[in-house]
């Protein structure tokens, strides 16, 4: 080994240790579904509904949720004690912590409910939620074509498909 790699070999590995510990919060960076979704996040949570971003809520509304899937909006989710404390973890891990959700929880954990999502969808008429093209506020993928992979970008909306042409306003004002 060269003198000159020997003494560069201890600075690259810092930085390549510095650039796995940094890895989690690129998450709250600007995308709030982290580049590596767990599978069983996917697979249980996708099964019902949506599988929502962590970085949507703060880590307190994903601890209440997942403490309480037996009463998961309604409906009995649970899980076994080992996929609970995977996915809690991982949700945890991920959960927002930049200027889009405060630490403070939204009521009853619905991202619906959050002030963030509240002021995006001001402009929206409430009707539109109870839409059969919609169907409710936490319908994300209705409008939003890259939900799925976590991106909510104004330039992704799409008018969906059979709603009422009187909403096509919404979409031209945002």
């Amino acid at each position: 080994m060269s003198p000159l790699t020997a003494r560069l070999l201890p600075a690259l590995a810092a930085l390549a240790g510095l650039c796995l510990l940094a890895s989690p919060a690129q998450a709250d960076s600007g995308s709030v579904m982290p580049r590596q979704i767990l599978p069983a996040y996917q697979q249980e949570c996708a099964a019902c509904h949506l599988a929502y971003p962590p970085g949507m809520l703060p880590a307190q509304s994903w601890k209440r949720i997942m403490g309480g899937l037996d009463r998961h909006y309604g409906t009995d989710a649970s899980l076994d004690e080992a996929s609970v404390r995977q996915i809690g973890a991982w949700l945890q891990t991920h959960a927002g912590s930049y200027k889009r959700v405060s630490s403070e929880a939204p009521p009853q954990d619905r991202i619906t409910r959050s002030p963030w999502f509240e002021r995006k969808h001001r402009q929206l008429d409430p009707t539109i939620w109870k839409q059969a093209a919609v169907k409710s506020a936490a319908n994300c993928m209705a409008c939003h074509s890259g939900a799925e992979k976590g991106r909510f970008d104004d330039d992704e909306l799409r008018f969906p498909a059979g709603l009422d042409a009187r909403y096509r306003r919404n979409w031209d004002q945002d």
